[in-house]
């Protein structure tokens, strides 16, 4: 197999939206903030890495893996709008998170995929959980 030329592509930070622990509490009310955990870590069900179990109270349950169709690729473009569309992202201020800022950031992938431009909320709910002010809230509803 022959060598690829050298290229010349320069990748820097600083260009994908992001969010803190405010702006995540403020979306959660004001657009959509999405939690890209497994449903069980959402609910508060499991927790295996955080202090707290739970959610960012108004944030609604997304988990990244149902992005992915069985053979472990992205769904095709209208399913994913079609799956965004019912969790609220039409024509809406979108955030997501997970438990470190990972999966949201495929999160965030097909989100562009589809045209929808989303913040990550990096600390996500490792950096929330660890706040003893910051509510949490569990069960299947966003509040």
């Amino acid at each position: 197999m022959p060598e690829p030329e050298p290229g010349d592509v320069v990748l820097d930070g600083g260009r994908l939206p992001a969010l803190d622990a405010d702006g995540a509490a403020t979306l959660a009310g004001s657009g959509v903030l999405l939690d890209a955990r497994a449903g069980e870590r959402y609910r508060g069900e499991a927790e295996p890495v955080d202090p707290r179990a739970g959610h960012i109270p108004g944030a609604i349950s997304a988990p990244t893996g149902d992005n992915l169709g069985p053979d472990g690729r992205f769904r095709p473009l209208p399913e994913l709008r079609e799956r965004f569309a019912a969790l609220g992202v039409d024509g809406k201020e979108v955030g997501v998170y997970c438990g470190s800022g990972v999966t949201a950031a495929h999160q965030v992938a097909a989100l562009a995929a589809i045209g929808v431009s989303a913040a990550l909320y990096p600390g996500s709910w490792s950096a929330w959980s660890n706040d003893p002010d910051r509510p949490a809230a569990t069960g299947p509803e966003p509040s």
